[in-house]
């Protein structure tokens, strides 16, 4: 309670409360006319190749006796992600034509900030799509988000494990449901690659002859760029690789100041071996990420750590480029650093209900259909990830709808990686862009400002304060 006060107390003084969104629609709302268990049963029926259109039928006509009801949905995302999701809530409002879903979206720069002050404000939308980390940090001992438990006969609930609906407790009650699981991993541009002439890194050796030759190939060109988020994971990824073991246990840092060290000088050579491009040389590139950076899309960036569920975002980047067609995306091994299997994987993103919604039915009919409805689930396809419903999964894979590429990289993450990201990973003191710890702290030592010694001490100085301040 007292670390969302303090951050909610230092958002204000950046942002006015004025400028926060519009309130929900004071109109009433009668009780959802669809159940979890009648959803779930037309999903399994239409992935069994039956017919719906009785239901559907059935549904118009109760739909018509409804009061209008007006609620709001926020989510960050690419071009992709926004275009899937208006076309889903475009759908969904034609089949409840007395629901208007108003909608709210933007890229994730700026998003965590924004939303944040709105949740804790109660200034957010009725149905928000949120981070891992936001379950903990602005739900305010479980005050800020609806109890989703609560709505188990309109939410079907026992399509998601157990276990993941349980990381999204606080206080006994259910914050949000897990859209997906996710890791990084490893995409490249071959065409790149190929015209350098040496091959994809699997190895640190590999890693830095790659670093040698595309120097002398060209110097504004890189085998891998990593901007200072990005180093983080990839530098705990290359820590669990040669240590195995996770980066928090049990609420406490796993790793010494010596280890962690260790990495930071790694990072070091990395630039000095001309495998990385420095943090400035990406900043003055003037991106918002990697995807949009113009180097990434011309194939002078020829390799990214990025989510599984990006490879639309990023492949399609560099696909359509203008200035080099016909370039060809890849999915890459996974790095061998050490004698471990190193990256976590964790849960991408949540769905969640705000607490003070005058809609709550309504607005669990929304997630619903997102999560678990066979319409929605078609729409909304791979956008999120590979869904953690598992009457979607089976949808999409009877249907053969998503794309194959996600599927793939979905399927390398849960295979290979060993080690689950601590929720406080997240936490926006480290993650916030330009004013988290992560930041501040590459940027400082890729411009040689601080040693990869200072630098550990002050992670691990700033890491254990985000998991003590409760």
């Amino acid at each position: 309670m007292r670390k969302e006060w303090k951050k909610l107390a230092a958002l204000m003084l950046t942002a006015a409360m004025g400028a926060g969104l519009a309130g929900c629609g004071s109109s009433g709302g009668g009780a959802a006319q669809t159940t979890a268990a009648q959803t779930t049963a037309a999903a399994q029926t239409t992935a069994a190749g039956g017919s719906g259109e009785t239901k559907a039928a059935e549904t118009q006509t109760e739909a018509q006796t409804q009061e209008p009801v007006t609620i709001r949905f926020s989510w960050w995302g690419g071009d992709s992600r926004h275009e899937a999701t208006e076309k889903l809530v475009a759908a969904f409002m034609e089949k409840y034509p007395y629901i208007t879903v108003d909608t709210e979206y933007g890229a994730w720069t700026g998003w965590e900030e924004k939303q944040s002050l709105n949740i804790l404000s109660g200034e957010c939308a009725d149905v928000m799509q949120i981070g891992t980390n936001w379950v903990t940090d602005y739900s305010r001992g479980g005050t800020s988000y609806y109890d989703l438990y609560q709505l188990s006969d309109i939410i079907d609930l026992s399509q998601f494990p157990e276990e993941k609906l349980k990381l999204n407790e606080v206080d006994g009650k259910l914050m949000a449901i897990p859209n997906s699981l996710t890791g990084r991993l490893f995409y490249w541009n071959k065409t790149t690659f190929d015209e350098v002439g040496c091959p994809i890194p699997t190895d640190e050796a590999s890693l830095l002859a790659a670093g040698a030759a595309f120097k002398a190939y060209n110097e504004e060109y890189y085998p891998l760029a990593l901007g200072e988020y990005d180093r983080i994971i990839f530098m705990v990824y290359y820590l669990e690789s040669r240590y195995g073991k996770d980066w928090v246990t049990d609420g406490k840092m796993n790793y010494t100041e010596e280890e962690i060290a260790e990495g930071f000088a790694f990072i070091n050579k990395l630039e000095d071996e001309h495998v990385l491009p420095s943090i400035a040389t990406i900043s003055g590139d003037m991106a918002d990420s990697l995807d949009k950076n113009s180097k990434w899309i011309d194939g002078k960036y020829a390799g990214v750590m990025e989510w599984d569920s990006a490879v639309v975002k990023v492949r399609t980047a560099m696909e359509e480029s203008v200035n080099k067609p016909g370039q060809e995306f890849v999915i890459g091994e996974f790095i061998n650093f050490g004698q471990y299997q190193g990256g976590f994987t964790k849960i991408s993103m949540n769905m969640c209900i705000k607490a003070g919604t005058e809609h709550p039915k309504e607005a669990a009919m929304l997630v619903n259909y997102l999560m678990n409805d066979p319409e929605g689930v078609e729409i909304n396809s791979t956008e999120r990830g590979i869904p953690c419903s598992a009457v979607a999964v089976a949808y999409l894979n009877d249907k053969n709808i998503g794309d194959e590429m996600t599927k793939e990289a979905n399927a390398r993450v849960l295979a290979y990686s060993q080690f689950t990201q601590d929720p406080k990973f997240d936490d926006n003191d480290l993650k916030a862009n330009p004013d988290g710890l992560y930041y501040k702290l590459f940027g400082r030592l890729s411009s040689r400002d601080i040693t990869p010694e200072q630098a550990a001490a002050e992670l691990v100085k700033g890491v254990t304060q985000v998991l003590e301040d409760q």
